[in-house]
């Protein structure tokens, strides 16, 4: 966090859009503040593009204060500006260039206990600042001209910026129980920020955990996103966790939680291990958001970054339905993954989360996140890797990826050897793919050219005879080519009493 001067905060507002935002406010007869997360960032020094702008109406002079100075900018801009109107919520939005600028009226709320939209009417900057979710999002500055750059922070929120502290400016049981919502943001905010949840606040999170039923999944889905998305997940899972949500938002992952111990022996605590792994990959897909000529690299790639991460988030999700005791090798999971992979598409549509290809590639590497490790056990066999290249195809770096992560043993001996052989794996699969080109494999005779060839119509022996080409090429028996693989077809076929039909 930096501070900032009176001088500083000028300085940051020193941008022709502030300053035209300040004009027009000033010729209507309005205050004008640029309030929440802005602001936030602006002293935490986060990039941010998004701003929110209330505005004030105290004299009456118009209906809906949001939209008119949005309109009135509009026609100082021209075409160069984009402005979308939701009249419903007085509300207007315009795009410029790389701002995107949000102005509402300022307003009170109250709240139907079984909704959480508000019952809204005028208010006041105060008022309005008192039905912010957070102290460190009730800090707005003044754009208006004769006090352009003025901080009105009533809740102390830069102080709880200086102190890594989430706390609502209000009573924390109201500030929740209005709109649950909130206790998701709560988290996800002291996730991204790496704060500290302040203990009144925690303890209403706790009292207030039920409300969540009132929010649709689709709105939880999004903060759990957001989580996904930030430096290190497994905080907020464990917050989650703790004040008791995620029992009620997502009741499979809290299954993985415990150790049970039968002579002696005892398992690994799978919910703090997948956190231990989700956070390996978080590392290992990090981009330095806090870096404005980094910001939009990271948001061209946090869409495939999200779905990986989701990935080893549910990698071990099918563990509680595997375990079991063996006299002899103690706890075991076995066929986990597969068991994981099918309860995917569960989870996804329950939490309202996409049910297309994004949902394919978590099942995906569910299914296939042992492979490699399996792999890595034992002597690393070029058919062995071939398969895996073969399965994985273009997702084969991303399933690397997960694998590593969960190396998570603290035997540093085992751990050693893991990440020893992960090393001949990915030499392999480069090696390989190069050479044999598995990768999205085809076969070199197509299913048309095997029923030309033999007068055949679709039947069975049509899959056998291209299933024996593709383990002969997986299997290094021949190489990936037409000719040798027409070759053994051909001497394949004739096991199946098939003969190449002569064509006149």
């Amino acid at each position: 966090m930096r501070k900032l001067t009176h001088e500083d905060i000028l300085k940051e507002l020193n941008h022709h859009f502030f300053r035209l935002i300040s004009e027009t406010a000033d010729e209507l007869g309005l205050e004008c503040y640029v309030i929440g997360g802005w602001v936030r960032d602006l002293f935490l020094e986060r990039p941010s593009n998004d701003i929110d702008v209330v505005v004030v109406d105290q004299k009456k002079l118009t209906e809906r204060p949001g939209i008119a100075i949005a309109e009135a900018l509009r026609k100082k801009l021209g075409r160069r500006a984009h402005i979308s109107i939701f009249r419903n919520f007085g509300t207007a939005q315009l795009k410029h260039k790389d701002l995107e600028i949000e102005f509402v009226g300022a307003r009170k709320e109250s709240y139907d206990r079984n909704s959480r939209k508000p019952i809204t009417e005028d208010g006041t900057l105060e008022e309005d600042q008192d039905r912010r979710d957070f102290t460190i999002n009730a800090m707005a500055i003044c754009l208006n001209k004769e006090r352009f750059g003025e901080l009105i922070d009533p809740f102390n929120g830069l102080y709880d910026c200086e102190d890594k502290i989430i706390a609502t400016p209000l009573d924390p049981d109201i500030t929740f129980s209005d709109d649950p919502l909130r206790m998701m943001r709560c988290v996800r905010f002291a996730t991204q920020l790496n704060f500290y949840i302040e203990d009144e606040t925690f303890e209403a999170l706790e009292r207030n955990k039920e409300r969540i039923s009132i929010i649709s999944e689709e709105r939880i889905a999004e903060e759990l996103n957001k989580i996904m998305l930030s430096p290190a997940p497994s905080k907020g899972f464990i917050d989650l966790e703790r004040c008791g949500l995620l029992q009620l938002i997502f009741p499979e992952l809290t299954t993985l939680q415990g150790v049970e111990t039968r002579n002696g022996k005892a398992h690994k605590d799978n919910f703090y291990h997948t956190l231990e792994v989700l956070d390996n990959v978080a590392k290992a897909t990090a981009s330095d958001t806090f870096v404005h000529n980094e910001y939009s690299q990271w948001e061209s790639k946090k869409d495939h970054v999200l779905w990986l991460r989701w990935a080893a988030l549910l990698h071990d999700i099918g563990k509680p339905k595997s375990k079991r005791w063996d006299n002899l090798l103690g706890w075991t999971f076995h066929n986990h993954n597969n068991i994981g992979a099918k309860m995917v598409p569960a989870i996804f549509r329950k939490m309202k989360l996409p049910m297309n290809e994004k949902m394919k590639f978590v099942e995906k590497l569910v299914e296939l996140h042992m492979r490699p490790i399996a792999i890595a056990d034992d002597e690393v066999t070029d058919s062995a890797v071939r398969r895996l290249l073969f399965e994985a195809g273009d997702d084969i770096d991303d399933l690397m990826l997960l694998c590593t992560a969960d190396i998570t043993s603290k035997n540093e001996v085992k751990k050693k050897k893991f990440i020893e052989n992960f090393t001949i794996v990915r030499q392999k699969l480069v090696e390989l793919e190069e050479k044999d080109r598995i990768r999205n494999f085809q076969p070199p005779v197509s299913g048309d050219e095997i029923m030309e060839m033999f007068n055949l119509r679709p039947c069975r022996e049509i899959g056998t005879l291209k299933t024996i080409i593709k383990d002969a090429i997986l299997d290094g028996q021949i190489p990936n080519e037409y000719e040798p693989a027409k070759a053994l077809l051909i001497e394949e076929a004739k096991k199946l009493n098939l003969s190449v039909v002569k064509k006149d």
